[in-house]
């Protein structure tokens, strides 16, 4: 009923048109200026507390693991929301003030590395013992077996699965429009509270999230094909 009413009053459905087309420009620059450098940042940063919590889970040290196990449980078992509030609403009320990007980028990161270092420690627990050896048997010693044998194998074995985590850090980044930060969809907030096509606007927001993840889709596609090349051969 209310598609038959837009559809019958050209004045109507030229007005939304309008609106569409005026509020592309802006949500692009937010998802440009905002929700893919958030993303990546983000991700890079995860990836490094990734690293560092898989190789303190298995390594020898009681201390280092017990403290890269509770930090993986902690971040694994509260949601991403009440992590961004804590940090952007919370931390405010002991003295520490975040802006809105920092702040972000804190609570995406910690949530990448948390997820993300399970997979990495999966993917070096997968690598074959005798692959250890070998590299011992050669005069490597730990560090060197872990940078030139080890992570190698592992990152090939890991990269789909993070390749699935950058893709939903891409949607999720969504979340940030709740502590201020104008990405895309806190574009559409701003436009759809002035013009209370709410439907619309987010529906366009959704549109233009599933492109980029789409574009990243068929990416993550060729990186796969490439490497099971590479391990065939």
């Amino acid at each position: 009923m209310y598609l038959n009413n837009i559809f019958s009053d050209p004045e109507k459905m030229e007005r939304i048109l309008d609106i569409l087309l005026s509020s592309l420009l802006p949500m692009v620059k937010g998802a440009l200026y905002y929700t893919i450098p958030l993303t990546i940042l983000s991700f890079t940063v995860g990836i490094v507390i990734a690293i560092l919590t898989a190789l303190a889970r298995i390594s020898g040290n009681r201390l280092f693991q017990t403290i890269a196990s509770m930090y993986v449980s902690i971040v694994r078992g509260t949601p991403l929301l009440v992590q961004l509030f804590i940090i952007f609403y919370g931390l405010p009320t002991i003295g520490v003030i975040i802006d809105p990007f920092p702040s972000a980028v804190i609570g995406f990161s910690l949530n990448v590395g948390a997820y993300a270092s399970e997979v990495i420690r999966a993917a070096i627990l997968s690598t074959p013992k005798g692959q250890w050896e070998a590299a011992y048997s050669i005069g490597m010693n730990y560090r060197q077996t872990l940078r030139r044998v080890i992570l190698p194998q592992a990152s090939r074995v890991s990269i789909p699965p993070l390749s699935n985590s950058f893709i939903s850090l891409v949607k999720d980044t969504s979340l940030a429009s709740l502590i201020l930060v104008t990405e895309m969809f806190r574009k559409a907030q701003e436009i759809a509270a002035q013009t209370y096509e709410f439907l619309y606007l987010y529906t366009e927001a959704a549109f233009l999230y599933w492109m980029i993840c789409f574009g990243l889709s068929l990416i993550q596609g060729k990186i796969e094909r490439r490497l099971d090349r590479y391990v065939a051969k």
